[in-house]
């Protein structure tokens, strides 16, 4: 075998092995009983602890290319392969036993969501704009029918029909968008197109208007407003832990899509889609953060909070140095932690006769249960912001970097949108603490238990407490994402 093929196949030694860990699953599954399917449950674990062993070496040090030009590995894809690894492993232990209670103990949900996760690894690495393309669509068909997994749910078909259409036309104005650009320098490749355009050889407004279909595909996959209509009907309608990974994993691709296709391809013309992006992120944390306020269904809650979070994320790429993308990063990851906490609180907390997806399901938690109460406490705290938990530190790195570029006025936007978001937090804190809980009996006598299993309770705590942890000690995972953009 010449070297090249031993180098090409090397580098993308994760995204090989996840595919065939992929076929193992399919076919095994093929074999299991329903009772049994704790099998493919721990195969799919085995797959990503495999791949996230292939994952770890690669991409430490420099920049390479392979695949004629397709496939990149550098620093930032190691980081995010591995947290998306991560991530996924916890969707899978906190859903076991939300599947198991309401017969969606299916060996399609761990297929559909390693599918996806090969998506995002494509992604992650793309350097072309067929493999940015490649990777998005894989993601995305996956996610689709992700939340359409409950057949027997009108809210999850109804839902998944939205997100499908919604999906489709933002795939199709990003793919006219890349024709453009693809038009205007004659290359498919991230890194000749920068140089294209910096040659200053295009039709400038023909790159705007690319730049332009760019952009709403990209705002679209992150949910930024005004292309955020999918989020809270999906998020409300999907099975709680189909929402867990909608709300999570695909937020890191996001962040990879948008520096792969702004930040790398079209660096050349910075200034014009910095001057769109700061319309995208005031728009996000005003509509998240000011709409949230009104939910009373804590998934849609938690949707216009995404959105609010997205606003963050995006004012670390109109900061555009490198502190500010590694700003966004940091950030990107400590969402994602918290995300998955409050999603696995809804779970931790529902029943197999209802799940816990309303802000009353949340009342009198601590007299139910002290220290579940107190870990959903870390949770909004560090959501909110409150220093010293990892939320604080997510939003000061990012308000740091575009303070140092001198644009003070986005940061202090940035802080009252945030001042008015801590409102739908508190709320959930007071009705924790301060208003009476359910009654079982009429005699008030007996609370409504909580029947989570202790391994949810375990992955819960833990992943709330990291938030503390990474609130207390941020340097070594802000050195990491540091590292990935020097």
């Amino acid at each position: 075998m010449p070297q090249t093929d031993i180098l090409n196949y090397g580098l993308a030694a994760a995204e090989i092995a996840l595919a065939v860990g992929i076929c193992l699953v399919l076919v095994v599954d093929l074999f299991v009983r329903d009772k049994d399917r704790d099998i493919t449950y721990g195969l799919s674990l085995a797959v990503l602890a495999v791949t996230a062993w292939l994952s770890a070496p690669i991409g430490m040090d420099g920049r390479e290319v392979t695949f004629y030009g397709s496939f990149v590995v550098d620093p930032m894809t190691r980081v995010l392969k591995l947290f998306s690894l991560l991530t996924v492993a916890v969707v899978f232990l906190y859903s076991r036993k939300y599947l198991k209670e309401r017969g969606l103990y299916k060996g399609e949900f761990f297929l559909l969501s390693l599918f996806a996760l090969l998506g995002v690894f494509v992604l992650i690495s793309a350097n072309s704009l067929l493999t940015v393309f490649l990777g998005l669509e894989l993601m995305s068909l996956s996610l689709y029918a992700m939340v359409a997994f409950d057949r027997d749910s009108p809210k999850a078909a109804e839902a998944a029909m939205k997100y499908f259409v919604l999906g489709a036309i933002a795939s199709g104005v990003l793919l006219y968008g890349m024709s453009i650009i693809y038009g205007v320098t004659g290359s498919l490749q991230l890194d000749e197109i920068a140089t294209s355009l910096a040659a200053g050889q295009s039709n400038y407004l023909s790159v705007l208007l690319g730049l332009a279909f760019i952009l709403v595909g990209v705002g679209f996959k992150l949910g930024a407003v005004p292309f955020h209509m999918w989020l809270p009907d999906v998020y409300e309608g999907a099975p709680t832990s189909v929402t867990l990974f909608v709300a999570t994993v695909p937020k890191l691709a996001g962040f990879a899509m948008a520096v792969r296709l702004l930040v790398e391809a079209m660096a050349p013309v910075a200034a014009d889609w910095q001057s769109m992006m700061i319309v995208l992120a005031l728009l996000s944390l005003g509509v998240g953060n000011v709409v949230a306020i009104a939910q009373t269904n804590i998934k849609r809650m938690l949707a216009y909070s995404t959105i609010a979070h997205v606003g963050f994320i995006l004012i670390g790429f109109i900061a555009g140095s490198p502190m500010g993308l590694a700003a966004s990063l940091f950030y990107s990851i400590i969402y994602v932690l918290m995300s998955a906490a409050a999603f696995g609180g809804i779970i931790l907390l529902g029943t197999k006769e209802a799940e816990a997806d309303q802000l009353d399901s949340f009342k009198g938690l601590n007299e139910r249960s002290p220290w579940l109460a107190a870990m959903m406490l870390l949770v909004m705290a560090s959501m909110i912001g409150i220093p010293p938990f990892a939320g604080f530190y997510a939003k000061w790195a990012v308000l740091s970097a575009i303070v140092e570029r001198g644009e003070i006025w986005i940061a202090i936007v940035a802080v009252l949108f945030s001042v008015i978001g801590a409102f739908y937090y508190l709320r959930v804190i007071r009705l924790m603490y301060f208003d009476p809980p359910e009654r079982v009996s009429t005699d008030g006598a007996e609370l409504v238990p909580i029947v989570a299993g202790f391994d949810v309770k375990l992955v819960f705590s833990l992943n709330a407490l990291a938030l503390l942890a990474l609130g207390i000690f941020p340097n070594q995972l802000l050195a990491l994402c540091t590292a990935a953009f020097m």
